[in-house]
């Protein structure tokens, strides 16, 4: 396995920070964004909404169903209601128990091109992924070295729904179910595809034989920063 993800780096415009955060979900900007008037890196605090899903992130999500308007509609009365929409056409979900899926976040950010939006739904995360994902990874991962180290992700593909969150999570402290780490933020987010995701996975695992099974301290304290993209 390569000591670099497969696939070209694509500049993915995301911001997430984790559960310990002020606040519960957290929406992406662009890595411009993230510039003062002379080039220099600014604190996202002051630039960002981070509420949640943005304008056009949720748009991109209720595309994904049968009735988008329907489905804003809903989300203009209630901001706070989680919806189930199907995969397969505009993404797809690679669904991983929470604690080695953060794992494979850290690998993303910090090795690899990044991630598209991310989710954690009753104690497992939510990647999503490029369409064909779903039908492609597990195959992957059969043939990979280290494929037995990982947990066996559930694959959401054509066929099957997911519950996404709601554009706007409740206000600190409370903990949702259901929240956003890499919230959507526009309508044609970047989004990995199997290839990056195994190697994000086969990492992961090697690093989980070497550290202890219990989390640090500030697991959930993460903070995926957009200006080291390459």
């Amino acid at each position: 396995m390569s000591s670099s993800p497969h696939g070209p780096h694509r500049p993915n415009p995301a911001i997430a920070h984790g559960a310990h955060s002020t606040r519960s979900a957290h929406s992406s900007r662009s890595a411009q964004s993230t510039r003062g008037a002379h080039g220099a890196h600014t604190s996202p605090y002051a630039l960002f909404d981070v509420c949640g899903v943005t304008t056009d992130g949720a748009a991109w999500l209720a595309s994904a169903g049968p009735y988008p308007r329907s489905t804003l509609a809903l989300w203009e009365e209630r901001p706070d209601a989680p919806v189930v929409l199907p995969c397969g056409s505009v993404f797809d979900v690679v669904n991983v128990p929470a604690i080695f899926g953060r794992r494979m976040l850290d690998r993303l950010w910090e090795e690899g091109p990044g991630s598209g939006p991310v989710a954690v739904f009753r104690g497992r995360m939510l990647l999503f992924a490029a369409p064909g994902t779903a039908q492609r990874l597990p195959s992957l991962l059969s043939w990979e070295e280290w494929g037995r180290a990982v947990p066996p992700p559930l694959c959401h593909g054509t066929g099957d729904a997911v519950t996404v969150p709601a554009p706007v999570g409740p206000p600190a402290p409370t903990r949702p179910d259901a929240r956003w780490l890499v919230a959507p933020d526009t309508r044609h987010p970047w989004l990995p595809g199997p290839e990056i995701l195994l190697w994000a996975a086969v990492r992961a695992a090697r690093a989980s034989v070497r550290i202890s099974i219990f989390p640090p301290a500030d697991q959930d304290a993460k903070v995926y920063d957009v200006s080291r993209r390459r």
